[in-house]
């Protein structure tokens, strides 16, 4: 599945798509690729505080638990909290129905990449 071009990605495999002052946040395909089968989402409330290259919640797979890492800093506004049980979105249409949160911004995270830069990070991770 091809990145799309007008997001920003981590190096810890998510994906933030900036319009104005809101981020909707989500995992790429890479990272869901990676967890195959999901049994598990915590995500924070709204009205949370979340922190760039900080976590904001949890994915579990049958393989392992990994923390979902923040690529911007700010207050979450909005929770995908169907997707608790639809975990089958995150590995169908990751930068679509997968989405996890929208962030109000305070501040964008260092080091993010855009789409070229992501797709060659993920091919030697």
């Amino acid at each position: 599945m091809t990145n799309p071009s007008d997001r920003k990605y981590s190096d810890t495999h998510e994906w933030a798509l900036i319009e104005g002052d809101v981020a909707t946040i989500g995992i790429t395909s890479h990272a869901a690729e990676s967890l195959s089968d999901l049994v598990f989402l915590d995500l924070p409330e709204v009205g949370d505080e979340v922190s760039a290259g900080e976590g904001f919640g949890e994915i579990e797979s049958v393989k392992a638990v990994s923390d979902l890492k923040s690529p911007v800093s700010g207050e979450v506004i909005d929770v995908h909290s169907e997707l608790e049980d639809n975990l089958k979105d995150i590995n169908t249409d990751p930068y679509g129905k997968g989405w996890m949160i929208k962030v109000k911004v305070s501040s964008v995270g260092d080091g993010l990449m855009d789409a070229a830069a992501y797709e060659q990070h993920a091919a030697e991770a």
